[in-house]
């Protein structure tokens, strides 16, 4: 009927337009991915912070499970192919690692013993060719200059001798810091060798049944890659060592070899421990040789780091840790940046062992495997129950399903 006031019914009514209908798809996913992003980082937050302040423990604990990882495949040869005691092979393992350091720290005393004695007319001598040489550079330094540097210097400690006073006590705190940090590092290795495989499955537990498998599957992964980082840090000190101690034969610096031992022990402690060998190089041969002679040095050692740092570890360590070049050398920039050189020491083999990680439990091959941890449920009702689940070694399981396949 026409003229009809009847209200339309709520299903024919136009859909009203809301601020979202206005927002694109791609826009909505990228909101989607920040805010999730930001939750993720503020709960890391606190853990980094917490990892800060705990740095005196965290630290020993982590180098610790490097030098395990250096380790443990002789340990591992001489329980699982000659059937020796675990405690026995802890013991051969720890001796080992003494003997390396203390024969190469060793041998660089002895190399500084008996090489070139320095003369002091020698050292005089080079002084002053030092002191002409600067004078004719074109800051034309002279003696006068240096003397009232050196009496400003004096002034200088005399004023502020209290504060130097505390900075030393400090530096003793630290001292005694990094002593205890050592003998926890090196109890720590002795429990990771002989009971490693409990103390992991003790943090394995620590997570929902169902995900147990997934958690340890994907930890010994990690654990396998650590262990190719720190034998790829190995041989890539190596190769700092026997080039600048090439370079240093070439030259006839003295005690070149004993240069080489302290360049191949400092490269464990990035910049640092580069800088300062380095250093020491360029210093014997300006003291030894003159001042072209260490200044050739010098570019033959600063070759060898940007060589070490930007081509032979993102070559080297790249494949080894199933890495890209580019990856390998962002995450040792960003480590020293964010966390100084305990960020340069772990930032490769942490990238490594989270994209292990992932990449294995997003695989799924953890699915119907069985729990690791069914042997630690309850010891006290039990004996038996005290024996840690066995498990064989990943490269052995491996080694073995191609030798079947073949």
């Amino acid at each position: 009927m026409s003229g009809s006031t009847r209200v339309p019914r709520p299903g024919n009514l136009p859909e009203r337009e809301t601020e979202a209908d206005f927002v694109s798809r791609p826009v909505r996913i990228a909101a989607a991915w920040s805010w999730r992003g930001i939750v993720i980082v503020l709960a890391v937050l606190p853990i980094i912070w917490l990892i800060g302040k705990a740095a005196i423990i965290v630290v020993p604990l982590l180098i610790a499970l490097l030098l395990t990882a250096l380790l443990v495949p002789l340990t591992n040869k001489l329980t699982n192919e000659f059937n020796w005691p675990k405690w026995l092979a802890m013991i051969v393992g720890m001796l080992v690692l003494f003997a390396s350091i203390t024969a190469l720290v060793l041998l660089a005393v002895l190399a500084f013993r008996s090489g070139q004695q320095f003369d002091v007319n020698d050292l005089l001598r080079r002084y002053r060719e030092f002191l002409a040489w600067l004078e004719s550079t074109p800051l034309e330094i002279s003696q006068e200059l240096l003397d009232n540097a050196l009496a400003e210097a004096v002034s200088w400690l005399q004023a502020n001798a209290t504060t130097l006073i505390q900075s030393t006590l400090s530096a003793g705190g630290a001292i005694a810091a990094v002593l205890t940090g050592t003998i926890f590092t090196l109890l720590a290795v002795v429990f990771y060798l002989f009971d490693g495989r409990r103390i992991w499955l003790f943090i394995v537990s620590l997570f929902p049944r169902n995900v147990r498998a997934a958690v340890d599957g994907a930890g010994e992964r990690a654990w396998i890659s650590t262990g190719h980082y720190v034998r790829v840090q190995v041989v890539v000190a190596l190769i700092d060592a026997v080039g600048i101690f090439l370079g240093a034969v070439i030259l006839q610096v003295p005690y070149a070899l004993a240069i080489g031992i302290i360049v191949f022990l400092a490269a464990f402690v990035p910049l640092v421990g580069a800088f300062l060998s380095g250093a020491l190089a360029v210093i014997v041969a300006l003291l030894a040789n003159g001042f072209w002679n260490a200044v050739i040095m010098l570019v033959i050692v600063v070759a060898v780091m940007a060589i070490e740092s930007n081509v032979l570890q993102p070559l080297i360590m790249g494949p080894a840790m199933k890495l890209h070049p580019l990856a390998v050398l962002i995450s040792v920039s960003a480590g020293s940046l964010f966390a100084g050189i305990g960020g340069a020491v772990f930032a490769v083999p942490l990238v490594a062992a989270t994209k292990t990680m992932v990449k294995y439990i997003a695989s799924g091959r953890w699915r119907g495997q069985p729990d690791p941890t069914a042997g630690l449920d309850d010891p006290d009702d039990d004996d038996d129950s005290l024996k840690v689940p066995a498990r064989r070694p990943l490269v052995i399981r491996r080694r073995k399903r191609k030798e079947t396949a073949a």
